[in-house]
């Protein structure tokens, strides 16, 4: 009787084995490579599936999208940098047969040609169009992988560059371009205002000849300016040329004036005197001397 227990045990034990290594369950993310004795039958779609235990071999592929980081590695470019250069691909396998009878491992595949790839593409490229054109790098890194992956099922969907490291050195130096970039652009700008603002002032003194009143317009308006700062001093603007011309023509009426003037205040002599009989005769001018004031007295 106990030797039937333990046969009935031990069948028991070989049919749950038998049935576990019979039944397979395919997810729906998934794809089933089936082979039989070595050889490839077909590809099972997402479902329950019943294969023979030892003679049947069920190789299950993910068809999901998968990220693997390509690591920085040190890269040489066209003009002689040195960079560190790290970057993410995305890719998914498009063909279920080709990922597992072309190929050992896809993904340790694809993080060495990614690499590769990398090296070669940026090393093609100067520094600044790796720095400024990563788009472009990216479809060409993209181009290149797609060339081989496709010949193992698998579609490289997204290449990109996720990380540069320049050297210490070379921060510096981009970072003294940069300043002298924004001096450059400030200095041209504040030329291009002068000259504007000549432009106006030309504009504006043509204006002002054409239309005299224009100018005396604008006195009037800069002494209201003028008066709003509350200044105790009071300034005439006038053109320089005339205001020359009315002092000279000053000076001079000023020198006519005292000039008569003094003309005026010159004393005269008596002509005549009496002699003897009555009769005149010439006498010597003497100067009369002016009396002395009076001092007034008070009331």
């Amino acid at each position: 009787m106990t030797a039937w227990i333990i046969l009935a045990g031990v069948l028991l034990v070989v049919v749950m084995f038998v049935l576990s290594q019979s039944v397979h369950v395919v997810t729906q993310y998934e794809k089933g490579v089936l082979f039989r004795f070595g050889r490839l039958i077909g590809v099972k779609e997402p479902g329950l599936h019943l294969i023979i235990p030892i003679v049947d071999r069920l190789t299950k592929v993910s068809m999901r999208i998968v990220t693997m980081p390509i690591q920085s590695q040190g890269i040489i470019t066209r003009d002689n940098v040195s960079v560190d250069i790290s970057a993410v691909a995305y890719f998914r396998v498009i063909d279920a047969v080709k990922s597992v009878v072309a190929i050992e491992n896809v993904a340790a595949a694809i993080d060495q040609i990614a690499q590769t790839t990398l090296r070669r593409v940026v090393g093609r490229h100067t520094l600044d169009e790796a720095l400024s054109e990563t788009d472009v790098i990216n479809v060409h890194i993209r181009e290149f992988l797609d060339v081989s992956t496709l010949e193992w099922g698998v579609e490289v969907t997204l290449v990109e560059l996720k990380d540069i490291q320049l050297p210490d050195s070379m921060k510096r130096a981009m970072a003294r371009q940069a300043e002298a970039e924004r001096e450059k652009r400030a200095k041209i700008i504040a030329a291009e205002g002068e000259s504007m603002a000549a432009a106006a002032l030309g504009d504006a003194s043509d204006t002002m000849m054409a239309h005299p009143l224009a100018l005396q317009l604008r006195n009037l308006q800069t002494l209201v300016e003028l008066g709003v700062e509350k200044n105790t001093t009071v300034v005439f603007p006038a053109p320089m040329m005339s205001a020359i011309g009315e002092l000279k023509t000053f000076l001079e009426h000023e020198a006519t004036a005292a000039a008569a003037a003094a003309a005026q205040r010159t004393p005269v002599a008596p002509t005549s005197g009496l002699v003897g009989n009555g009769t005149s005769a010439p006498t010597a001018a003497a100067p009369v001397a002016a009396a002395p004031p009076v001092p007034a007295r008070g009331g």
